[in-house]
């Protein structure tokens, strides 16, 4: 992989992770085009993961300092909720990752076809959005597993991780803001988790033949990128325009059926 493939990689990762289209689709896709194998990629996929978390930190930093500061009080308050919901939304993606990792992998193979069906499936689930209205229901545990079953669902390339996961908090009548808050700070430990189980095995840079610099060339751009696209999702969500995203993927997702 060359540094100007991995720039493009990278600024595709920072781009989708936020925006309802898929990033690990689309880094399928980008892999595809560019003649990529994805079998020798996935320290790279892991690494420029670790950049939009990287971003996500720093868009919500006010937000992960009050809930910080919350928690040091050691009383049941509204941080220690929160980061209960967020233990609770964790359980089904910890399932999968501990017992379905290897099958999970088989599908980041170059499968475009299967990339093409699961971008439709997220079109359908965006296009949903559009016609539910926003509640002023509270996020609670129940809420908080269905979404994290959403998130689980979404480690398939070309479903929408927070695509299915705010779709899924619409239908159970969640609050559009609460859901875009909840959805980007809930995939923190998990990615930071796969990127540390992808240390630990020593899937690093030298290992996959990909080579250091572009790996921090990729890094570099999902995290800039990731910044853009994070705070303009968060803007996007509250006035519920979803639906030019489902459009999209409808498109995207039939031409690489097309193509497949």
């Amino acid at each position: 992989m060359s540094w100007i493939e991995a720039l493009i990689l990278g600024l595709v990762q920072g781009l989708t992770e936020f925006l309802p289209v898929s990033s690990s689709g689309h880094l399928e896709l980008g892999k595809y085009l560019l003649g990529i194998e994805a079998e020798k990629s996935l320290s790279f996929t892991v690494a420029v993961h670790g950049a939009t978390v990287l971003s996500t930190i720093v868009v919500f930093r006010k937000d992960l300092f009050q809930i910080l500061k919350g928690l040091l009080d050691f009383n049941w308050n509204e941080s220690w909720k929160f980061v209960a919901l967020i233990a609770v939304s964790m359980i089904p993606v910890l399932i999968v990752g501990l017992f379905f990792a290897d099958y999970v992998e088989s599908f980041f193979s170059g499968n475009i076809r299967f990339v093409g069906y699961m971008l439709l499936v997220t079109a359908s689930l965006l296009a949903f959005t559009y016609f539910k209205k926003s509640n002023e229901r509270k996020i609670g545990f129940l809420d908080s597993l269905i979404i994290g079953i959403a998130q689980a669902v979404a480690v398939l390339p070309g479903i929408s991780r927070s695509g299915a996961t705010i779709s899924t908090g619409l239908m159970l009548g969640n609050k559009r803001e609460l859901l875009a808050r909840f959805s980007f700070l809930m995939v923190l430990i998990p990615i930071l988790g796969a990127n540390l189980l992808d240390v630990l095995k020593g899937d690093t840079a030298e290992n996959s033949g990909i080579g250091l610099i572009p790996i921090i060339v990729g890094f570099a751009a999902a995290f800039v990128s990731g910044l853009f696209a994070c705070k303009w999702m968060i803007n996007i969500v509250s006035k519920g325009k979803l639906i030019y995203f489902a459009i999209y993927c409808f498109i995207i997702g039939l031409i690489a059926i097309f193509v497949a």
